[in-house]
């Protein structure tokens, strides 16, 4: 059985209580984990506003969940996502080699800093 590494966030609605939060957070957690899924981390990012309104709403509640599982769990996964009523968004990424180089550079917080030299930039524009 082939196991992949995958990116889960999820939006969930901005008006419930923390222990709501906990719960179905928890519940998605142990969904996977109980599938042969391996946590890597949840990172609740709490309440943030959204550029546009979305369900009549201006925010919602981010969690975003690093996990390795097999490919069947992410149907199974993705139900439970869509039959929740709090669950207002969600996106599963597979990565690919490339993408968990990255997410492995961010573990080790040695994710190279991406910046462009100003000056550099000016003297490309004049020739």
């Amino acid at each position: 059985m082939s196991r992949n590494y995958y990116e889960l966030t999820y939006i969930l609605n901005p008006v419930l209580e923390d222990d709501q939060y906990e719960e179905l957070v928890e519940k998605f957690t142990e969904l996977i984990r109980n599938n042969d899924g391996e946590i890597d981390e949840v990172d609740e990012w709490g309440v943030r506003k959204f550029e546009y309104e979305m369900d009549n709403k201006s925010s919602g509640y981010y969690v975003n969940a690093y996990f390795t599982a097999p490919g069947e769990l992410i149907e199974k996964l993705e139900r439970a996502l869509r039959i929740e009523d709090h669950v207002m968004r969600y996106l599963t990424l597979k990565y690919d080699a490339k993408m968990k180089r990255h997410r492995e550079l961010q573990r080790k917080n040695a994710v190279p800093q991406v910046f462009v030299d100003e000056q550099e930039e000016e003297t490309e524009d004049e020739d």
